[in-house]
């Protein structure tokens, strides 16, 4: 999957990061007005869509690199492998519920910290100030703590595309525009986190890309392509699969892809 022709890495992340710009702007101009029912039917077509793109990712299992290098049999089996060890690894480690829990987790530190108010501020701006850092908190954590943002960055990074992330600003845009009407400009702030920490990722995924041959990426590709099944099956509603805790197999799949290699 080639995503954008053309495009250079990072941008994915400036896409996104304006989506959030652009979501916020419209939530703070014209509120939260989206009946119920309009916003369930956005989200199942970002499901379907999410399933289009997670099937043109897991499709690399057939990679002719792949194949040509663990086997024909083998790229199922490293996959599967590779989400099972990833997902007993992640489970054990709590990630899926280290994730949810972090926000709330922030905001209570960030909330008992001394000094953040100053003592002349008066009840108003000093509840403006709480609205600020929890939009701008609450928005950070909602587009730069998850699956996607980890699957989508490194896949830019790596060359192979960048529709992950453009579903994901998509996702965004619409967040934003709800988180807007209720918090105002912090949900605003908070497309400059997503350009620093989705950036980062992306750079990792450049480095990667230098390092690893194809065979190990079309593995990590593959793997990525079924979670993101797991990320499609939570927007439609279909199942709660904990895509967090399965994380781990990002890092399993090129690790058991050598680990064949070197049997073979």
């Amino acid at each position: 999957m080639t995503g954008v022709d053309g495009a250079f890495p990072g941008l994915g992340t400036l896409v996104n990061a304006a989506t959030v710009v652009v979501g916020a702007l419209l939530g703070m101009a014209v509120g939260h007005r989206l009946p119920e029912r309009t916003r369930s039917v956005v989200t199942d077509c970002l499901g379907l869509t999410t399933l289009l793109i997670a099937s043109l990712s897991a499709v690399s299992v057939t990679d002719a690199a792949y194949t040509s290098a663990v086997g024909t049999g083998a790229p199922v089996l490293i996959v599967l492998g590779s989400l099972l060890i990833g997902g007993i690894a992640g489970s054990l480690l709590r990630i899926e519920q280290r994730l949810e829990g972090l926000a709330g987790v922030i905001q209570i530190r960030l909330s008992r910290r001394p000094g953040l108010v100053g003592k002349e501020e008066t009840g108003q701006s000093h509840h403006a100030r709480e609205r600020f850092i929890e939009g701008w908190l609450s928005a950070t954590l909602l587009f730069c703590v998850g699956p996607l943002t980890i699957l989508g960055s490194l896949s830019d990074g790596l060359g192979r595309g960048i529709d992950q992330l453009l579903l994901k600003s998509v996702l965004d845009g619409f967040a934003a525009l709800a988180f807007a009407a209720s918090f105002g400009i912090g949900v605003l702030m908070s497309a400059a986190s997503v350009l620093v920490v989705q950036g980062l990722l992306t750079l990792a995924g450049v480095l990667l890309g230098t390092v690893l041959p194809d065979a190990h990426i079309a593995a990590l590709t593959a793997t990525g392509g079924l979670m993101l099944v797991g990320i499609a099956f939570r927007l439609l509603r279909i199942r709660e699969i904990p895509v967090g805790d399965l994380l781990p197999a990002l890092v399993i799949a090129p690790l058991l892809t050598q680990v064949v290699i070197v049997l073979r």
